[in-house]
């Protein structure tokens, strides 16, 4: 009778059982297969076909021939392209201060001992499910008709003309509608950063005899950190690619005061026969978004960590 003797495991060496765990069940293969396939078929190939056409003259509709390198080259010397970048980086870096001022403002006050807080977070929530180009429309109204008609009432001249008519204004009429529709989102995270803060940590604070504004800038600005992160990250990537709220108030304009890139490339790819042309200031602008992107967090998650 032939007895078997077990050879111990190799030291280091993780028991059959064990081994078998780690390893991933196909139906999760499986399940992330569809996901996959939309996001290469919606995503990925269009942004490569965009990548291949910006090396062409194409125009969007006939004929073709590859160019090189010679629309990026071109780019450089456009000054409509430089006058886009500069007016969308302004609106971006002003939009993405005041609506982040705001909504941190508003989530502390959501935040206190008020009465309904319930029905003012959902108030203050509504913007974000609007569509932004019909209140576009709305706050066109606003500016070319209803203000200037209060304004003249109450004897104020210089709002008596529609702030969209002027260069120098227009700009303002999109940071008040852009900021106005996006605070309504930063309100929710910071509320979400706002509960995770310990009450006792304020008590304490009254008890040492803190004012409120030591208890923010001591206690509840350092605790939200990342939350202001997210905000601030999100903010400006989205401000960078505005285009609705422009479509909506000014078209781009007076002239083209309030052309951004998105709004440019829209024109000019769509409509102005330089699909070729604008589809390589498409790609160089999203280098130039994640590139921001990339040095905001990395400077923001410093200034977390100096907390």
């Amino acid at each position: 009778m032939s007895t078997e003797v077990s050879r111990p495991a190799r030291r280091g060496t993780p028991p059959p059982a064990l081994r078998q765990d780690r390893r991933v069940p196909r139906a999760f293969y499986l399940m992330v297969l569809p996901a996959l396939a939309l996001f290469a078929v919606f995503h990925t190939l269009p942004l490569l076909t965009g990548m291949f056409f910006s090396l062409t003259n194409y125009a969007g509709y006939g004929e073709w021939s590859f160019v090189g390198l010679r629309n990026y080259a071109n780019l450089f010397g456009d000054d409509r392209i430089y006058g886009a970048y500069g007016f969308t980086f302004l609106f971006a870096i002003v939009s993405t201060i005041a609506v982040n001022i705001i909504a941190l403002a508003v989530a502390i006050a959501l935040n206190g001992r008020i009465r309904f807080k319930t029905g003012f977070r959902g108030i203050f929530f509504i913007p974000n499910i609007l569509s932004i180009l019909i209140v576009g429309y709305v706050f066109n109204y606003l500016f070319s008709n209803s203000v200037p008609a209060i304004a003249e009432a109450l004897g104020i001249t210089s709002l008596t003309t529609s702030i969209l008519a002027s260069p120098d204004t227009a700009w303002i009429g999109v940071v008040i509608l852009s900021v106005w529709q996006a605070a309504a989102f930063n309100i929710i995270i910071y509320l979400a950063g706002l509960q995770t803060i310990p009450t006792e940590l304020y008590e304490a604070a009254a008890l040492d005899g803190a004012t409120p504004w030591k208890q923010f800038t001591s206690i509840t600005f350092p605790m939200i950190g990342a939350f202001f992160t997210i905000n601030m990250v999100l903010s400006l990537k989205n401000f960078l690619q505005v285009f609705d709220q422009i479509i909506s108030l000014t078209a781009g304009g007076p002239g083209t005061s309030t052309e951004s890139i998105s709004v440019l490339i829209y024109r000019g790819g769509f409509q102005g026969g330089e699909y070729g042309y604008q589809t390589a200031n498409a790609v160089i602008y999203l280098f130039v978004i994640i590139a921001i992107s990339f040095i905001q967090l990395r400077i923001l998650q410093r200034r977390e960590a100096s907390f």
